[in-house]
């Protein structure tokens, strides 16, 4: 044959071998794919072993894991078994119709995939969801009991709480599952001809029978538990009557006896379903089906329905007073309301002078300083650089300083890269990393020209509270990541601060020295935070080195939140020098929602209000107790739990799931306790729950003539309902004759819109300062009723009387002048002179792109009177008939001298000597330079100099009339004028 013959061609088989490339792009990026979701876990795994939480991520994921694999089985291996014995017990002869064999050809061919793929992905799902109520399960595994029980059954709380929970998960997955495979055996036995239909006539085989009446039987068997399970549950549900929560008179006498009753008859039809499997009858076991419909709509819905319309509504009152009372006790207790101390107070409303001297240490401590307003103030005078910042809502703390408590305005000077020019990665990472020191104010002070007045402040950090750490590495602004740390005798890659003219230009720098967050000690870590980061720079950068650290997740609540999930966290943390370190200190409440006739409220409905106008989305809870106070290194963000009320055995189960995370209260040092205080949204909770629950007596209560709201915060202009609540307010006051100590308060006023008084709740918020003891008094709820035949002013109404008052109106509009803008400060309530007094600091701030509120005048109200000076003290002596009896803590401050008493300045009018006509001279001519100066202030449209240039003309000019009035009547020099002549006075012209 010759060469050039044409060869057979090469037979093939029709299928294409894939790609050697594609192979192995595949398999690359599975691989990355794999590296990616590993390298999440891994830096899960380096960050809490860093912070020593590690257990809580072990006990967390092997729970899911087991979770899931109890899912799984639970519902893959009934779903296949069912499949499987429906398909091999099927007829081999069975003749199907066309349609049906049809059916049968599309099928076959996937069957086995099917019957396999099904059951493996259904699994798969209900694995997800059983692992996401693993918190369930470890709750029931560790469950404790109350030491209280419920007075419908008699059962310890602890059942509603970690008990029945879980057993409701267990038979709703149960009934799901052989939902499910009913539905799959069904499909399954009609599909291969075991179950056939035939005209009106439908013929099932025996073992199909079996199967399906077995099946029914165990989900009417599961039906009757979930119905009797139904039964308790009622207990934290809404009823068909009058209460909010719990079984009322047709749950008690009705609903529950019917849920009994249903329970019994789903047991009795599953026994009818048995039956049908053993002797192949269907009749009986229909009959049962149907009599359990029957009974649920006549027993279950139609029978509560009568008797609540016919027998309970004509005669509620009486009816429900029972309930209504398990339902207020039980309400009271579960939010921690019912040790309440509740006191009548006469609340006067006339200032007699003098009123105040049995409050003068309320008095010398009421705050004239708005957290809320004197933020610009801080950031104006106490950033220094672009890159430093405070938080819009500053905290409320207390220290001690020259052996008295002093309320304070205590801020965190955090690092915001938002003001940096420069954004590249080095100076955001490397060189930025963290905030300087605390800022402090007095909280009862003002400087003389409305500033406040700072007990800490300045870079490097200097004032009243002491040496401590001052960097800030761990806050509530601080950047996503920063690298910190270097080998040993390098150069400092950290700005520290930023030095002075005096220490030299340029600024400190510094290398982290703690222990804060996962080692970049090796490529591989370095690449799972490139990752987790997408940043090749971790991996690129000469500035990592085997000695850097990597800090993320460095906001107190989020940090406190991964190592303890199972706490709701208080929203508003606040730093504290403690133990010469700068710490955030974590509220954590334990909560629950099952407890038996307790209320329900929506968490973040109760804690909104003006300061927090967006909270996160809360759960519904009806218990709640602050279990844990947590507190956070700013340093090096070490986090420490503190089981604060070891005692509630919601706490007591977690620490069971995490052993030895929470530390007992006695590690907590006398510093750290006098600046715990007690939380404001768990305050809020149950300043919501008193709304209502003030009233323990069952005819009252139901009548609701008696229910209270908290007042919208009459400070933002809003007269509208959805108006934001004011907040509770902190102060060190005495309330109801106790000795003063740092407070929590709030007020109430009826819930029909009339803004007067009705109720002042405080809570005694100071824990005292001994190492590991926490003072009696800390958590005493205290609520003083005010009379009803009074009519008290609320804040609201008091507010529109300040805004309305002609003197104060023609002052605030002086104010007002040109741009600036008149600020109302918070308004503040407290219980003194046997009263309420009502503070509130006006603020002034100018058009300038730097101009910052200060503080210009006082408004106090007490009863019907009001007083507006520029001080406190002096308007509390205007108000109480020119002698309050006490002082404020802002006595002795002239804001119209801000010069006086630092020596000679510009400003300053010159010192008086002996002679009137010299010091006649110098006032007229302090008078007229005043002049000249508001002139030039008007000129400049800056209104607030230019008031505090006519203050100090009318008061000049007020010292030379007097002056004139004296030299009118003063002899000569040498001269002794007859007693009917008098020498002429110098002419003069006031301005």
């Amino acid at each position: 044959m010759s060469a050039n013959a044409e060869r057979p061609p090469i037979a093939t088989t029709g299928r294409q071998r894939p790609s050697p490339l594609l192979i192995t792009v595949l398999i690359v990026a599975a691989i990355i794919g794999a590296f990616v979701l590993f390298s999440g876990f891994y830096a899960d795994i380096l960050w809490f072993d860093q912070l020593g939480f590690v257990q809580v991520l072990q006990t967390r994921w092997v729970s899911i894991a087991v979770m899931f694999l109890i899912g799984f089985v639970a519902m893959a291996v009934p779903l296949a078994l069912a499949v499987q014995i429906a398909f091999r017990s099927r007829p081999v002869y069975a003749q199907l119709n066309s349609q049906l064999d049809r059916y049968q050809e599309l099928v076959e061919p996937l069957r086995k995939l099917v019957m396999w793929a099904a059951p493996v992905a259904l699994g798969f799902f209900s694995g997800i969801a059983a692992a996401s109520q693993w918190e369930t399960a470890q709750l029931w595994l560790n469950r404790r009991p109350f030491g209280e029980t419920d007075p419908q059954f008699g059962l310890d709380v602890g059942f509603y709480i970690f008990e029945l929970p879980f057993y409701q998960q267990i038979v709703g997955f149960a009934l799901a599952v052989l939902f499910i495979s009913g539905v799959a055996t069904l499909a399954t036995a009609y599909l291969y001809g075991a179950i056939r239909v035939t005209g009106r006539e439908v013929r099932i085989s025996r073992s199909a029978r079996i199967q399906l009446a077995i099946i029914i039987a165990l989900y009417m068997l599961v039906l009757g538990v979930s119905i009797w399970l139904g039964q308790y549950a009622s207990l934290a549900q809404t009823s068909q009557g009058f209460l909010a929560t719990g079984a009322g008179f047709t749950e008690v006498n009705a609903s529950i006896p019917a849920a009994q009753i249903l329970a019994g008859i789903a047991g009795l039809v599953a026994i009818f379903f048995i039956v049908t499997a053993i002797i192949g009858r269907w009749r009986i076991a229909i009959v049962g089906t149907g009599l359990l419909i029957a009974a649920s709509l006549v027993v279950g819905v139609a029978y509560p329905a009568i008797m609540q319309r016919f027998q309970v509504e004509p005669t509620e009152r009486s009816l429900e007073a029972q309930y209504i009372q398990r339902n207020i006790d039980a309400t009271r207790a579960a939010w921690g309301v019912d040790g309440m101390v509740e006191t009548a107070s006469d609340a006067s409303t006339d200032a007699e002078p003098g009123a105040l001297r049995a409050d003068a240490e309320t008095t010398a401590n009421i705050r004239i300083m708005d957290p809320a307003l004197v933020t610009d103030a801080f950031a104006n005078l106490q950033e220094y650089r672009q890159y430093y910042g405070f938080q819009d809502q500053l905290d409320v703390d207390r220290y001690e300083i020259d052996g008295q408590t002093q309320d304070t305005v205590i801020a965190v000077r955090e690092l915001d890269l938002a003001g940096l020019a420069d954004d590249n990665w080095f100076n955001q990472h490397i060189v930025y990393t963290h905030g300087y020191g605390v800022v402090a104010a007095y909280g009862n002070q003002r400087g003389p020209e409305g500033q406040p007045v700072f007990l800490q402040s300045g870079i490097p950090t200097t004032g009243e509270l002491g040496e401590y750490e001052p960097r800030v590495y761990f806050g509530e602004e601080m950047p996503d990541y920063s690298i910190v740390g270097g080998p040993e005798g390098s150069d400092p890659l950290e700005l520290d601060y930023p030095l002075s003219s005096d220490e030299g230009a340029g600024n400190a720098e510094t290398t982290f020295a703690g222990e804060g967050g996962p080692a970049l000690d090796n490529i591989f870590n370095r690449l799972v935070y490139a990752l987790k980061f997408q940043s090749e720079q971790i991996i690129l950068s000469d500035a990592v080195t085997d000695d850097s650290q990597i800090l993320y997740d460095r906001d107190p609540l989020e940090r406190v939140a991964e190592v303890a999930p199972y706490l709701t966290l208080d929203s508003d943390t606040y730093p504290a020098i403690v133990d010469e370190q700068l710490v955030w200190i974590v509220d954590g409440m334990t909560t629950a929602s099952s407890y038996p006739y307790s209320s329900h409220r929506s968490v973040a409905q109760a804690i909104a209000d003006s300061t927090n106008p967006t909270p996160p989305i809360g759960d519904v809870i009806n218990y709640v107790r602050n279990s844990v106070k947590a507190v956070v290194n700013a340093y090096d963000g070490s986090v420490t739990l503190y089981a604060w009320d070891p005692e509630d055995p919601i706490l007591q189960a977690w620490n069971d799931i995490y052993p030895g995370t929470i530390e007992p209260i006695s590690e907590m040092s006398g510093e750290l306790l006098s600046h715990v205080r007690y939380p404001a949204d768990m305050f809020k909770l149950q300043r919501s729950i008193l709304g209502d629950y003030h009233v323990t007596n069952p005819d009252t209560f139901f009548s609701g003539d008696d229910q209270w709201a908290t007042p919208t915060d009459p400070t933002v202009g809003s007269t509208q309902a959805a108006a934001p609540t004011q907040p509770p307010y902190y102060l060190t006051m005495s309330v109801d004759g106790q000795d003063p100590a740092f407070t929590l308060y709030s007020t109430f006023i009826p819930r029909d819109g009339r803004n007067v008084l009705y109720g002042y709740l405080s809570v005694n918020a100071d824990a005292g300062g001994t190492a590991g003891e926490v003072a009696d008094s800390y958590g005493q709820l205290t609520l003083q009723m005010l009379p009803k035949d009074k009519s008290i002013p609320g804040p609201g109404q008091v507010q529109n009387t300040f805004d309305t008052d002609d003197q104060v109106s023609r002052e605030l509009n002086l104010l007002r002048q040109g741009a600036s803008e008149v600020i109302s400060g918070n308004l503040l309530t407290l219980p003194v002179g046997g009263g309420l007094l009502y503070v509130q600091p006006v603020y002034l701030q100018s058009t300038g792109a730097t101009s910052y509120p200060v503080l210009r005048k006082i408004l106090v109200s007490f009863g019907n009177d009001i007083a507006f000076e520029d001080t406190l003290d002096e308007a509390l002596d205007a108000l109480f008939g020119g002698d309050s009896g006490a002082e404020a803590g802002d006595s002795g401050v002239d804001p119209t001298n801000p010069e006086e008493g630092e020596g000679t300045g510009e400003g300053e009018e010159p010192a008086p000597d002996g002679s009137l006509q010299t010091q006649l001279s110098a006032a007229i001519q302090a008078a007229g330079t005043a002049l000249q100066e508001r002139e030039a202030a008007y000129a400049a449209n800056d209104p607030v100099a230019a008031a505090e240039a006519n203050e100090r003309m009318v008061a000049a000019v007020t010292e030379a009339l007097d002056l004139s009035a004296q030299i009118e009547g003063e002899p000569a020099p040498g001269e002794t004028p007859a007693p009917e002549e008098t020498p002429a006075p110098e002419e003069t012209t006031a301005p």
